[in-house]
């Protein structure tokens, strides 16, 4: 062994309390600024407003660089946890997995609707900043406790007078300036982060102050009375909406068999003849980046819109709409409402719960259809709008059908083929062996996407001479049905004959389908690297585990949830267990392939654009002379001993499959 390292019972090291957030903070918060570790303490306000009591959110930047917020919610109860014997304010700023919003199974919890169980918030904060000082107003006392060096330090509860019948809460963040890019809060994403919450918020009041040097504190307001509605219109600015807008909400009442009570959402769309910006929320929660609500909301208006189209005869012969036709000029505000949204990552800017989609749809379906039947004209006009879209697509569509129609090579055999030649839309799915690639044709959507089955590994295709590329069957079908010739890096191949817009590489998620994708990804950055480049080629990640959960308390019906990794399948089965479920009524099956898939499982795990996980390959700016090293290395023939040595010196760091 290389070194006089030992590996013994010393070797390991326990993190405890806040330290794994200050030793990767990463994994916990954004650390190009503050932003989130303040959002943390503003989330904590608006869920007291959520809740219904709160009225006012201030927040205040000071001089010195730290963030104060302040509301008029119940304060963080003071009294000792009857478990732990410390005050539930120390709790929660000093415990990562503690908190108000998880007892939700019995009823007793403080926030039914709250941004996520990921069980860090604000002791995330504190583990992040040189100070926190707190100050609660409740039951009559004004109480203080502060936290220094990243919580290690816990000041003394005290009550330092009384406070009459003034309740609330008010935080002080002094954010460590170590752990960030930058030590200041983006005003900017402060302010719409703000904005956002009295949108959300009908009627409650959110102020920021900030202190300046020179001539005093400059203040913000923001108050939206009218909620959703008013955001859009201010939104819209001068632009005339093709219809009015259309506004609603709808939430689970306690006899529904499918949702839990107060599960829903409320929003406010309309039309444009350009494009505006949309946004959406869960449970507050800013998703900049969309995610499974968005997929429901925009599911339930073209289902509605196509009804109210098919009802009045409004569509042309020969053209058939899609859901990008009638969404593409729409413009929205959607805030959802779920119980326990699940999010891609920390920072909670995509939304992945897959109920979300079914949820959000059908909250949302038949008011926006008898909306329709009761305004026809703006039905009308909105139909008008995405008709116009989809038979602009056809022509674009068609334009490239013909340029692409002289001299093709025959389409292999073993493709299942899209009907749609719009390649905005179009999708190949590559899929390992011939009974996946089965599976997989059952469930595509025959619309936009394709099947190739491949049989086999394909070749390494490193150091092929591109004269022989043809030579090999799988490569050739690949080459075939995308309608590119192979390039190198330099070429400027014509890719006017592309007929997909996304290639997505599907194999198992193991040792063998690793491999495949190595290949499969050595094939295309040594080959057509102009694909990468484009952003056209993407990795799915099927999971590895399914999770079979059975009904359990009033509102939780059976349900089968899918895991990616062994750290996800721990991560969902610890927020069962929270929710509720007995450990050992949790099934857990582990996939050996995609092939053990049945279609519905595979459409709904890693084909459906809603609710699969799909990887963007791309290489990172300035990195191109690395990528080649490590291919070289990796792929070349001639490179074993370069192989060998580098297995040895950074094998500890692969995740082997065994």
């Amino acid at each position: 062994m290389a070194g006089n390292h030992q590996y013994n019972e010393s070797s390991f090291r326990v993190l405890k309390g806040l330290e794994p957030v200050r030793e990767r903070p990463g994994m916990y918060t954004r650390t190009d600024s503050p932003a989130h570790i303040i959002q943390e303490v503003i989330d904590n306000a608006a869920d007291e407003a959520l809740a219904g009591f709160a009225k006012k959110i201030h927040v205040t930047l000071h001089l010195d660089g730290s963030v104060s917020v302040a509301d008029d919610g119940r304060g963080v109860p003071v009294g000792l946890h009857p478990d732990e014997g410390v005050p539930v304010v120390v709790l929660a700023f000093t415990q990562l997995h503690a908190g108000g919003k998880f007892d939700k199974r019995s009823g007793n919890s403080a926030y039914a609707f709250s941004g996520g169980l990921h069980g860090v918030g604000v002791s995330v904060t504190n583990a992040l900043s040189t100070r926190v000082e707190v100050e609660v107003r409740r039951e009559g006392k004004r109480w203080r406790i502060d936290f220094a060096d990243g919580g290690e330090t816990i000041g003394e509860l005290r009550a330092e007078g009384d406070c009459g019948r003034q309740t609330g809460t008010r935080v002080r963040v002094w954010p460590d300036p170590k752990y960030f890019d930058s030590p200041k809060v983006p005003l900017a994403e402060l302010e719409r982060l703000l904005r956002s919450k009295a949108v959300l918020l009908s009627g409650v009041s959110v102020q920021l102050d900030i202190e300046h040097p020179v001539d005093g504190l400059h203040s913000k307001t923001w108050n939206y009375p009218t909620g959703l509605a008013g955001y859009l219109e201010e939104l819209a600015g001068d632009l005339i909406p093709v219809a009015p807008l259309f506004t609603g909400e709808k939430y689970a009442l306690d006899n529904d068999p499918n949702f839990a009570l107060g599960e829903g959402a409320a929003w406010a769309l309309t039309w444009f003849e350009q494009a505006l910006p949309c946004e959406s929320y869960v449970n507050l929660i800013p998703t900049v980046n969309g995610g499974t609500h968005e997929s429901g909301l925009r599911a339930g208006v073209f289902e509605a819109l196509k009804s109210f189209i098919d009802h009045h005869a409004l569509l042309p012969r020969g053209v058939k709409l899609q859901q990008d036709d009638a969404c593409a000029r729409m413009s929205f505000v959607l805030s959802a409402r779920l119980l326990d949204p699940q999010f891609q990552g920390q920072v909670k800017e995509k939304l992945n719960s897959r109920e979300a989609v079914k949820l959000v749809s059908t909250q949302l379906r038949d008011p926006f259809e008898i909306w329709l039947n009761n305004h026809v004209d703006a039905g009308k006009a909105i139909a008008e709008l995405a008709i116009k879209q989809a038979l602009a697509r056809q022509k674009s569509a068609q334009k490239v059908e013909k340029k692409k129609s002289s001299g093709v090579a025959v389409l292999p055999g073993k493709l299942a083929d899209c009907e749609s030649t719009d390649i905005a839309d179009n999708e190949l799915f590559l899929v390992e062996g011939d009974s996946a690639g089965g599976s997989a044709k059952m469930a595509r959507d025959k619309e936009t996407q394709a099947i190739l089955p491949l049989r086999g590994k394909v070749l390494n295709a490193w150091e092929i001479d591109p004269d022989r590329l043809y030579g090999n069957a799988e490569i050739h079908d690949i080459a075939v049905a995308l309608g590119v010739d192979a390039h190198g890096p330099n070429d400027a191949p014509d890719l006017s004959g592309l007929r997909y817009g996304k290639v997505v590489i599907m194999s198992d998620a193991d040792v063998d389908g690793a491999h495949i994708q190595t290949l499969l990804l050595t094939l295309f950055f040594r080959h057509f690297p102009r694909l990468i480049d484009g952003g056209h080629i993407y990795v799915a990640q099927p999971p590895l585990y399914r999770i079979d959960v059975p009904a359990h308390g009033k509102k939780r019906p059976a349900r089968r949830l899918y895991a990616l990794d062994e750290g996800e399948l721990t991560a969902i089965r610890d927020r069962l267990i929270k929710e509720g479920c007995r450990p050992e009524h949790i099934e857990v099956g582990r996939f050996k392939g995609l092939g053990e898939m049945n279609p519905e499982q595979l459409r709904e795990t890693t084909m459906a654009t809603a609710t699969r996980r799909v990887l963007p390959v791309q290489v990172r700016p300035g990195a191109i002379e690395d990528t080649l090293k490590t291919f070289n290395l990796l792929m070349g023939k001639g490179e074993a001993a370069g192989r060998r040595a580098w297995m040895e010196a950074r094998g500890d760091t692969v995740d082997a499959d065994v």
